[in-house]
């Protein structure tokens, strides 16, 4: 499992675009880890599935919420991952209005969550392999805090306890 001081996975994930600019096309678009993540403070958070309970009614509103605070504690961005299709973390993103506010990064094949070591079995339930729910603050592509949850649970990886860390 990946851990503080460690540097995030040269691993690409994808974004869906709506807008043209800076020579991207519209749709889902390569998201280089280490090359967006270089120069960078980010607040990440990684969950099991984008429109689930937990994830939408509590964890994607959070960082939403916050996001000025974060900003004004030095964040540059805040990215979450799931893994999702560029597709369905773009729907999810126009239902818990992020545009500006969160990048919604889809791990479709679970590379990123793999290389981390967070992965979450849930092939019994229907939804195969997914992302364990946690927070990472990463600064210049290295790891600085890690709030990994326990199995069903929602107290380390919200957004008020990265802040917290953020702020620190």
């Amino acid at each position: 499992m990946i851990k503080v001081g460690d540097t995030l996975p040269a691993v690409t994930l994808t974004e869906y675009v709506e807008v043209e600019g800076n020579g991207c096309s519209i749709g889902p678009n390569p998201v280089e880890v280490a090359k967006a993540a270089a120069g960078k403070t980010i607040a990440l958070f990684a969950l099991p599935g984008a429109f689930t309970p937990t994830c939408s009614a509590k964890h994607v509103p959070g960082y939403v919420e916050h996001q000025a605070a974060f900003k004004a504690a030095g964040v540059d961005e805040i990215w979450c991952l799931s893994v999702n299709d560029a597709f369905v973390m773009n729907a999810w993103a126009h239902d818990q209005k992020t545009q500006g506010k969160v990048r919604m990064l889809a791990d479709g094949s679970a590379d990123f969550a793999k290389a981390v070591g967070l992965t979450l079995d849930l092939t019994a339930r229907g939804m195969g392999l997914r992302s364990n729910r946690y927070s990472m603050l990463v600064k210049d592509g290295k790891v600085v805090t890690l709030n990994v949850e326990g199995p069903g649970k929602f107290e380390v990886s919200d957004a008020q306890t990265l802040l917290a860390q953020a702020k620190g």
